[in-house]
């Protein structure tokens, strides 16, 4: 039901991209700003989490989850603020977790909200560090990674929202800490803010040589977040029964080509001869895990044990443009669009 008046936005899928996106794949349309009937709640969008996974809701091929529609509204997850009620678990004025995507304003029955304290943290950290991509990184390397005080952990896209997490979460766990990162100043934070013991280039022409010496016992644990290039400097290093979780493959989401690479029967016998341990794996398979993922991280985060970078654009009309530049690594830290104030 439509209140009949057009002040809000949204941004729909207009085309399937042909490798990577542009500008004319995305549609910024006007939407009438709905009211919510019985047992329904009314949301503003406050903070919109843009994130890789994206890239693969934009394609039909298989995937674990289905794809937007062409003329559906963009995926993501959003901090939201319930505006209007008629759903007793939910009052006006509460702010919600939801993954009502690139909008202002949309209508939820209530199922899959989650409340958000603000006095815990700001709440833009719950589509961050204390949401889906901080789970990520505890659940894919503590659970599929398994860090043994000493043994060397190496990380891709080492200023990310996972990735910097990883690494902090590694040093946490007596584990060294190496990363990989797209540029100098990235470098220079992961080594001075976040604490790692190293960080190399990945622009670097001599990214192999650099790693090598950066993990001169090899390396035990590799958190995947790019493949390509990076992941064929980390192959050779990695030890007897590395642990190999597979979070994400930021090189190839525009390829979709199924021609194998030429190393790929090396990696196999890699495989097998070094007993190595390779899962990919999606946050949603450790759902039981929240509760002590909450625990651990924002006690981490209050004391400072893991810090955290926001990248914020404003306005929803910026999103496509951030999108596109999250995939080619113009973010510095966790990629949020600020939609509206925190409070109506």
């Amino acid at each position: 039901m439509s209140q009949g008046k057009s002040n809000g936005k949204r941004i729909v899928l207009a085309a399937r991209p042909n490798g990577e996106p542009k500008p004319s794949d995305f549609r910024l349309e006007d939407l009438a700003v709905p009211t919510p009937g019985a047992g329904e709640v009314l949301l503003r969008t406050i903070w919109l989490s843009l994130d890789p996974y994206m890239r693969g809701r934009m394609s039909d091929g298989p995937s674990y989850a289905t794809p937007v529609p062409v003329g559906g509204v963009m995926e993501g997850g959003t901090v939201a603020e319930v505006i209007a009620s008629n759903n007793p678990g939910f009052a006006k004025g509460d702010i919600v977790l939801s993954r009502v995507g690139w909008q202002t304003h949309a209508i939820s029955d209530g199922k899959g909200l989650t409340k958000v304290d603000p006095k815990i943290a700001p709440v833009s950290t719950a589509v961050g560090v204390l949401g889906m991509p901080g789970m990520t990184a505890y659940t894919g390397l503590l659970d599929i990674g398994q860090p043994k005080s000493g043994e060397t952990v190496v990380v891709a896209a080492a200023s990310g929202a996972v990735g910097s997490a990883v690494g902090q979460i590694a040093r946490i766990k007596g584990a060294r800490a190496v990363g990989i990162a797209g540029g100098k100043d990235k470098c220079d934070y992961v080594k001075k803010e976040l604490g790692f013991d190293d960080c190399i280039d990945h622009r670097d022409p001599n990214l192999a040589a650099k790693l090598k010496s950066a993990c001169p016992g090899g390396i035990d644990v590799y958190f995947e977040n790019v493949g390509g290039a990076v992941f064929e400097a980390v192959f050779p290093l990695l030890n007897a029964f590395a642990r190999i979780p597979v979070c994400g493959l930021i090189s190839e989401y525009n390829n979709f080509g199924e021609t194998s690479p030429k190393w790929a029967g090396a990696m196999m016998r890699a495989v097998l001869v070094k007993r190595l341990t390779i899962r990919g794996f999606i946050v949603s398979d450790f759902a039981a895990r929240h509760a002590d993922f909450l625990r651990d991280m924002s006690g981490w985060v209050r004391e400072g044990k893991v810090k955290h970078k926001e990248f914020v654009t404003e306005g929803l009309d910026s999103a496509p443009t951030a999108f596109m530049g999250l995939l080619k690594g113009a973010n510095f830290g966790k990629q949020l669009v600020r939609v509206g104030p925190d409070k109506a």
